[in-house]
């Protein structure tokens, strides 16, 4: 029996500052202008199918408009954690109700709880002057808030889902993504630095078996890592994911999270992945897998 595909959508790839930077005028910065195309990045978030989107960024409602890609059918949101690049909490304000939407369904969003009450907390401040927490609040934004844990595995509709722990804003609780459906599955690693020994463990212990994975590229080809991961990091998360067994034979890996500061624009940076064993991702990319 034919297993149904998972269609994933890159609705933007650059790190906090987009790609090229608007103020900046570095060679990254200025050759990304002169290309255009692919060389132009938003900030980084995800589509799985059309139902579940990762992190509520400050670019989607561009990225829907740009690549022609609706975000009407999205119902669940994993967020990675509440740095403003990854969550712009307007977007619970806009798709509701009170501001005039019609016929989106109920958003179950789905976070930690240092990112739920740091999220709560900026929309009670800057927003709406009420707690994203309080009794009230799902009701009048259409929205349902699920707490999650890192390393407990849950399920809703044809998905499985795990968080793990990134490292990166410990005191944020940021989490990673595996998402499997229908025999496939992703996994969606940014913003992170190297990964904890504890998530490797926790792949061999879900025995997970990837189809695509999705790493942080924040940091270039003659950078090293630090606080999120260098190309060269990616080029060793990769490898040891195929020593230990973690990727299909068929899998592909992809860069996100790409920084102008050490990163060139787009058509050099393919040129270095294709060399390395791993790709560069673009803004509007569609996989099916």
């Amino acid at each position: 029996m034919h297993k149904k595909e998972m269609i994933v959508t890159f609705l933007g790839t650059a790190a906090a500052n987009a790609f090229p930077e608007a103020f900046c005028k570095c060679n990254n910065c200025e050759q990304a202008r002169l290309l255009g195309g692919f060389s132009l990045r938003k900030r980084s978030s995800l589509l799985v199918n059309d139902d579940l989107i990762i992190d509520l960024n400050p670019d989607i409602m561009a990225a829907s408009q740009i690549h022609g890609c609706s975000l009407t059918n999205v119902s669940h949101c994993l967020q990675t954690h509440p740095h403003a690049d990854h969550l712009d909490l307007s977007h619970l304000l806009s798709r509701s109700p009170d501001y005039g939407t019609i016929g989106a369904p109920v958003l179950n969003f789905y976070a930690s709880v240092q990112t739920l009450q740091r999220a709560s907390e900026t929309f009670e401040r800057d927003l709406a002057g009420y707690s994203l927490l309080h009794p009230g609040a799902e009701s009048r934004l259409n929205l349902k808030i699920h707490q999650i844990e890192p390393l407990q595995p849950f399920t809703f509709e044809n998905y499985r889902v795990t968080g793990f722990p990134a490292n990166h804003a410990p005191e944020m609780g940021a989490l990673l993504y595996s998402v499997e459906s229908n025999g496939r599955a992703i996994f969606y690693g940014t913003d992170t630095a190297a990964l904890f020994e504890e998530t490797w463990q926790a792949f061999h212990q879900y025995q997970m078996l990837f189809d695509l994975v999705i790493l942080d590229h924040t940091y270039g080809p003659n950078q090293s890592g630090s606080d999120h991961l260098s190309a060269h990091q990616v080029i060793e998360h990769a490898q040891r994911m195929r020593h230990e067994g973690l990727l299909k034979r068929s899998a592909r890996v992809f860069a996100t999270h790409i920084a102008h500061e050490g990163n060139p624009a787009h058509p050099e940076l393919v040129e270095f992945a294709s060399q390395n064993g791993y790709e560069i991702a673009y803004d509007g990319l569609v996989l099916e897998i």
